[in-house]
């Protein structure tokens, strides 16, 4: 449960990666609350409201300043610190391009940027609580081994000149504003390619709606700063975050597909017979990828990842942050299906010749 913030106690946040997907979520939840001022950190020079936010709580708090924007490189211990400075509070959401499969990048920003030069300004500036956004597979073919390592230096500095620390791990994100999981099945079933289910079709996946992402961010925020043994349990900890509602994958897929108006896929492929020709599509991306091939969506990392079963516990979040999801799994999916009504079958372009 969120306690209620007085104006008295109402400090500057910040939050990393602030006009990310969750990150846009979390920093509308903070204003709406009343809980702080925020300031959002992002790496591009200004910021650009969509019309949306122009017209909405976002552009209305930016406006009265009780939002700021600064552009700030994470990489950049010395922007790192200015835009700390001042705050009780970072929200660590910051992230690279998951779809960019570049070991020096997520190491130079997970690793060095993402944490290291966080923990340094947080303490360098008094910052009191830092809650980090991790992941649930920290790892995963190599990829996010630099996010394993990234959460153990954020934990490892929790009590370090009395800086609290605790990292969420969101299982799955879903929600309206997302630009990847939804336009991407969209792009599929335009394409013909949704028809088609890897595996048998049984595996449970935990999906979070987005809301309730960053209530719990919200909760692990409240717990670190209630003092006592509250916070004494809470402080150092990791925690996984889902809808608490496990649901086979394709049939989570088929409802979205169905909500904006295309067919569920039906026709069922082995993963033994996918695993093979994605690893020859990995090996050719390797080799041909400096010549301009474009990265591959078949990866032998995605068939796995789509055939298996994927769930998590959520009740150390519960028992320690008072976490419960705000927005049952199908209300998350009716609202997710309604803000992507311009994306609906019957609103794309027909193709020449049907």
């Amino acid at each position: 449960m969120v306690t209620e913030v007085t104006e008295t106690e109402r400090w500057w946040c910040v939050v990393t990666g602030g006009r990310g997907f969750a990150a846009r979520h979390l920093v509308e939840m903070l204003v709406r609350y009343q809980m702080f001022h925020v300031r959002i950190a992002d790496l591009a020079p200004a910021v650009q409201l969509d019309a949306h936010e122009e017209t909405g709580l976002l552009g209305e708090a930016m406006r009265s300043v009780q939002v700021q924007y600064v552009s700030a490189d994470l990489r950049n211990k010395a922007q790192v610190i200015k835009a700390f400075e001042g705050a009780q509070v970072v929200f660590h959401m910051a992230a690279p391009d998951s779809s960019i499969n570049s070991c020096q990048l997520h190491c130079s920003v997970n690793v060095q940027g993402r944490t290291t030069n966080v923990i340094d300004a947080c303490i360098e500036v008094g910052v009191k609580r830092l809650i980090y956004t991790s992941s649930p597979s920290l790892v995963f073919d190599g990829v996010n081994t630099t996010k394993a390592e990234g959460e153990a230096l954020i934990l490892n500095a929790n009590g370090r000149n009395g800086l609290l620390t605790c990292s969420i791990r969101p299982s799955s994100i879903f929600g309206p504003g997302d630009r990847l999981l939804v336009p991407s099945l969209v792009a599929a079933a335009r394409a013909g390619k949704s028809k088609f289910i890897i595996g048998d079709g049984s595996n449970l996946y935990d999906f979070t709606y987005v809301e309730n992402v960053v209530h719990a961010h919200v909760c692990a925020e409240r717990a670190l700063a209630s003092g006592g043994e509250v916070c004494a349990k809470a402080a150092g900890q990791a925690y996984f975050i889902a809808n608490m509602e496990s649901i086979k994958f394709w049939e989570f897929m088929s409802l979205l597909l169905e909500g904006l108006g295309y067919e569920r896929p039906s026709i069922k492929i082995p993963a033994v017979v996918m695993m093979p020709i994605a690893h020859l599509v990995e090996l050719a991306y390797k080799l041909l990828g400096p010549h301009g091939m474009k990265v591959t969506q078949l990866t032998p990392s995605r068939v796995r990842l789509l055939s298996c079963s994927r769930t998590f516990d959520s009740s150390k979040a519960k028992d320690l942050l008072g976490y419960a999801p705000v927005v049952p799994l199908q209300e998350g999916i009716k609202r997710t299906i309604d803000s992507f009504s311009h994306l609906t079958a019957q609103n794309q372009p027909k193709k020449e010749g049907t």
